[in-house]
């Protein structure tokens, strides 16, 4: 569904991305891990589209995406910190994001809105509110044009337990639709439950991309914190 080849990124003398290649395909949900500054977030953002590789490219079912930038509208994305106009309300936001994205054929999915409790918050001001409800803002945008494709950026960082429950029960029942889910996380423990394949970066380079089983019993580790490091460690 979306395949980087040979993708590199240089900031000035700065090389960010250094000729990554990574196949993702439809019902997988991938995690994108690695220190910070690795090249997770710049790689994310080359395939959304916001930032354009130096060389290499990115296709989206089959089609070049520098070519064909209405591959968007098939992308939820989640970000690691969401900003919105501080002077308009929840609910302002939300009308707003259904107005610029339109509902086309597809029926929204407003689940994470009912089960996040924002229906009885709709007139809060974005400026007024917590980390954490920022947070679920961002994921029922993420969610709510029902997507092939979900990027979240440390979704559950700032939620409440009980929130991220929820969260990470929609995120299983997305995938088992067949949708491609890529998360980063620095809380390796939120993606046991979630993830069936793992791409670890560093240095702007993918070290390892591996099927989730598979690591498990090349490691011997059911923990993917610990499956990691023993990767890591045998390098």
């Amino acid at each position: 569904m979306i395949i980087a080849s040979n993708v590199s990124k240089r900031f000035g003398k700065l090389k960010v991305l250094d000729d990554v290649s990574v196949t993702c395909g439809k019902g997988e949900c991938i995690a994108l891990i690695g220190p910070n500054g690795c090249g997770k977030t710049t790689l994310i953002k080359c395939v959304l589209g916001m930032v354009i590789p130096n060389s290499g490219f990115i296709t989206f079912n089959g089609k070049n995406i520098t070519h064909d930038w209405q591959y968007r509208s098939r992308i939820g994305y989640m970000p690691q910190i969401g900003r919105y106009p501080d002077n308009m309300s929840i609910g302002q936001v939300l009308g707003m994001m259904k107005d610029i994205r339109g509902r086309g054929e597809k029926k929204l999915d407003e689940e994470l809105i009912s089960r996040f409790g924002l229906n009885d918050m709709l007139n809060k001001r974005m400026r007024t509110l917590s980390g954490g409800t920022r947070q679920k803002v961002s994921a029922s945008l993420a969610f709510l044009f029902d997507p092939d494709v979900l990027i979240l950026d440390e979704p559950t960082a700032g939620l409440d337990p009980v929130s991220s429950e929820i969260l990470k029960e929609k995120i299983i029942a997305e995938k088992a639709k067949g949708k491609l889910v890529l998360i980063t996380s620095h809380i390796l423990s939120e993606l046991d439950d979630l993830v069936t394949q793992v791409v670890f970066m560093q240095d702007g380079k993918i070290c390892f991309h591996k099927n989730l089983d598979a690591l498990r019993e090349e490691t011997g580790e059911e923990k993917l914190s610990k499956a990691i490091a023993r990767v890591m460690l045998a390098k």
